[in-house]
């Protein structure tokens, strides 16, 4: 199993590094079948964030779906331990469930949301007067728009069509509080969404719309 650390903004140390190898060591317990787990460190400098300074993401990759947890604290290593808590959590969530669906004679699906590693020390992006889309898969764009201050980053991600069951159990598993997929029914591209309390939303997509042309008048 590898662990890949990268520092976006910071410097992570040889002996936080060694700490991480060990904490993480303990992922194989809960998912044999893991390849990698990608750290990325993070450092927030804005003064007001200081309770929230350091950022800790981790990502297992294997055999099976991808799972991620993140936490931000003021100390790195209380990140870190935050970060592994719900990692542990939602890898358990995925052995029980794999464990039930063979258990009801229904074979466990590798659902792989492709996320790519973060890349270190990615070259300054131009400033396009609009966001510049990725064109492959595993590219990470950033931009700003026009003059203004916002930062534009987008990712080319590989869709593998699944339910919506399906869908949810991976949102779950990202910990996000949403999650874009392709229906493997109606191809339909959808999203899948927390509302409140134990209800979802799912917005789907009619891809074969005819656009709306631009009025006389607006030409």
């Amino acid at each position: 199993m590898d662990i890949v650390v990268v520092g976006r903004n910071t410097e992570v140390a040889e002996r936080f590094r060694d700490h991480l190898n060990e904490k993480l060591a303990k992922v194989e317990q809960l998912a044999p079948q893991t390849q990698r787990i990608d750290v990325e460190v993070s450092h927030e400098r804005n003064p007001r964030l200081a309770d929230r300074k350091e950022r800790v993401e981790l990502t297992v990759r294997g055999r099976g779906p991808v799972v991620r947890a993140e936490a931000s604290s003021s100390d790195r290593y209380s990140a870190l331990d935050l970060a592994f808590a719900r990692l542990a959590e939602r890898l358990r969530r995925a052995r029980d469930r794999q464990k039930d669906r063979r258990q009801n004679g229904v074979s466990a699906r590798d659902l792989v949301a492709d996320v790519p590693p973060v890349q270190a020390s990615e070259p300054p992006a131009p400033e396009p007067a609009k966001p510049t889309a990725p064109t492959a898969r595993g590219e990470a764009v950033e931009s700003q728009m026009g003059d203004s201050p916002v930062i534009v980053r987008q990712k080319l991600h590989e869709a593998v069509p699944m339910s919506v069951d399906q869908a949810l159990y991976q949102m779950e598993l990202v910990g996000h509080p949403f999650f874009l997929f392709i229906d493997e029914e109606t191809s339909q591209p959808c999203v899948v969404y927390h509302r409140h309390g134990w209800t979802y939303g799912v917005i789907r997509l009619d891809a074969t719309a005819t656009p709306v042309e631009e009025s006389a008048d607006a030409q």
